[in-house]
């Protein structure tokens, strides 16, 4: 089931709103989280039911290792905490590896050795990266002393909680527990309900209204033309790169609105990252819960297993644990590049900020959105070929074509003397004026326009938010002629 879907809008989230707190009405507190549990496991189900058994038996074999983690009841039966520990990891990285990373082995080893080995097409269960994350995270934090969980049905509420099940923000035990534990989030708080109206009906509108609009231009460009110009190579790229940032901007903001309608804070995930103005900048303020696991539980074992901590082990444990991002994304080839080139300009950064160098923050920012937005040419790209061809248009190797109507100008059609085409200049994106427009509209957006969450904390319950709320709602829902999964939920 999706956020932005009518089944879910109408049905599923009133319904489950109206249980919830009609149960902790009645001081129900364990049936209302049995209640949520079971509304969760039916919103993954949506999707595919033979996949619940699959969550249900991670959630049971992590819970298990998770209690003889804390109870030490493996020690007394002669095995040890980090035997267990190492168990309970290297099963979820296997259950991980098998879903999603299966076939693309086999792929290079048919390709490398001509070995002729049957793909087996396992199709990825949703959401399968983001729950064994957040249970390898448990298992760490048990394992260091830091959490225990003695309540399966709390434990499972935890893991499946569906706001943020699909697609994230990934989410830490010691941070959610005492929150669905609290006498505060059994009580419907209508500020609460304010909060998370808006900022699902923004959320909804980024959605809908602006990132299902560029994913066209974006999918024409990568998926169907042969070849690009110059200029319909540069928005296809842009249109991918804002489709991205408006489709995970969206997600983020209608998964922390939900939460709130259950008294539920979810952590920020996505904080003006166009905004940056260094590579450090962006990755603090893109995918923020990733970040944070990628530092806490790839990056700082590590550049601890190195031994000695100096700044050129922690450089090299940067690029690793970038590359590690990458692959955990995707299983291609055009992932890991992704991640190697950013473990590449982190270390780059890192260096020139050890050498005190300046850079105008102006420069700052453009070198930082134009990487972000090359490399996000093989985040995108299903093939090598999709990429080589859309980053060959954007270097120019197949010229430029302009609007035909621009040879009208005696000025502007002297530039046929130097190669310059005129014709249907967007024909290869699917695009009219529209397409360059919305483009160069959405940069004064994402730069001097507050994000989702600032104007939530700014603005207080009122007509004119309420009115707000509800126009954008209305937008949005009118928009929603064809319902499209989030670009995170393949992750």
């Amino acid at each position: 089931m999706l956020f932005n879907s009518y089944e879910f809008i109408l049905a599923f989230l009133p319904v489950t709103l109206l249980l919830y707190y009609l149960l902790n009405g009645k001081r129900l507190a364990v049936a209302a989280n049995s209640w949520l549990l079971f509304a969760s496991l039916f919103f993954y189900g949506w999707w595919d039911i033979k996949y619940v058994p699959l969550i249900l038996g991670s959630i049971l074999f992590n819970y298990t290792i998770g209690s003889l983690l804390s109870d030490g009841a493996g020690a007394r039966k002669g095995v040890s905490r980090r035997a267990i520990f190492v168990f309970g990891i290297v099963a979820n990285l296997l259950l991980l590896g098998f879903f999603k990373y299966v076939d693309f082995f086999i792929t290079n080893v048919n390709s490398a050795l001509d070995a002729g080995l049957p793909l087996l097409r396992i199709v990825l269960p949703l959401g399968i990266s983001f729950f064994t994350i957040t249970q390898i995270a448990f298992l760490v934090d048990a394992y260091e002393g830091l959490v225990e969980e003695r309540n399966l049905l709390n434990y499972a509420l935890f893991v499946t909680f569906f706001p943020h099940l699909l697609a994230g923000p990934i989410l830490h035990h010691s941070d959610m527990m005492p929150q669905f534990a609290s006498l505060r989030t059994k009580v419907l708080r209508y500020r609460n309900v304010y909060l998370g109206i808006l900022l699902f009906s923004m959320g909804l509108f980024k959605k809908v209204v602006l990132a299902d609009r560029f994913s066209e231009w974006a999918t024409a460009g990568f998926d169907k033309a042969g070849t690009l110009t110059f200029v319909e190579a540069w928005l296809a790229s842009l249109s991918y790169t804002f489709q991205l940032y408006f489709d995970f901007s969206g997600y983020s903001d209608m998964a922390i609105g939900i939460g709130l309608l259950f008294n539920i804070r979810l952590p920020v995930n996505f904080n003006s990252p166009y905004k940056a103005r260094s590579i450090i900048d962006f990755w603090k303020r893109w995918h923020i819960t990733l970040t944070e696991f990628i530092t806490t539980y790839v990056y700082t074992p590590i550049l601890r297993s190195f031994g000695s901590i100096t700044f050129a082990n922690s450089l090299a444990a940067i690029f690793v644990a970038m590359l590690i991002s990458g692959f955990w994304h995707g299983a291609g080839w055009t992932f890991i590049l992704w991640g190697c080139l950013h473990g590449t300009a982190l270390v780059l950064n890192h260096y020139w900020k050890k050498r005190k160098w300046w850079m105008h923050p102006a420069l700052g920012w453009f070198l930082t959105f134009n990487f972000a937005n090359l490399s996000f040419v093989f985040f995108r790209a299903k093939e090598w070929h999709d990429a080589t061809k859309v980053l060959a248009g954007m270097f120019g190797v197949n010229g430029l074509m302009l609007n035909h109507s621009l040879a009208k100008i005696p000025l502007l059609a002297k530039l046929g003397e130097w190669g310059v085409q005129f014709g249907p200049w967007l024909q290869g994106i699917d695009g009219k004026d529209e397409t360059w427009i919305s483009v160069a509209l959405a940069f004064p957006f994402i730069l001097l326009a507050k994000n989702s969450n600032e104007i939530a904390e700014m603005l207080k319950p009122s007509w004119k938010s309420c009115t707000l709320a509800i126009v954008t709602f209305a937008w949005a829902l009118m928009s929603m002629s064809t319902v499209s999964e989030f670009l995170y939920f393949q992750f």
